[in-house]
């Protein structure tokens, strides 16, 4: 590889080592799950998946994209979708817009019974 610049990663996890022992000097605990079981990276897994099936590989995906940013951009629609109109069944099966107008509403009520008093 003449003239070629070549990079290895060489990842020990000697930085995430060095992360956890400062956490732990400081009696601070990790704000995501534990590593090497079930839950390490769960959520992200399951998202990683919802974009693959919903997306990239779904019924309605609008690929094959002839750009990165095509692609880019369509991941960005599929986020604002999954965030604000996607039904999300640990929501009830409604969307997180719905959700959340839901909740202020409540909110909203709770502060006139309080006032009311």
């Amino acid at each position: 590889m003449k003239g070629i610049n070549v990079l290895l990663n060489r990842n020990s996890g000697a930085a995430q080592k060095t992360e956890y022992s400062r956490l732990a000097e400081i009696g601070a605990t990790p704000s995501i799950g534990t590593v090497g079981d079930s839950y390490d990276n769960a959520l992200a897994e399951t998202v990683n998946g919802y974009y693959k099936v919903e997306l990239v590989r779904g019924p309605v995906k609008n690929g094959p994209w002839r750009t990165i940013d095509d692609l880019k951009l369509a991941t960005l629609g599929w986020v604002h979708w999954h965030n604000t109109e996607r039904l999300h069944g640990y929501l009830g099966d409604v969307s997180p817009a719905e959700y959340e107008e839901t909740f202020y509403a409540g909110v909203a009520s709770a502060k006139e019974l309080v006032e009311i008093k």
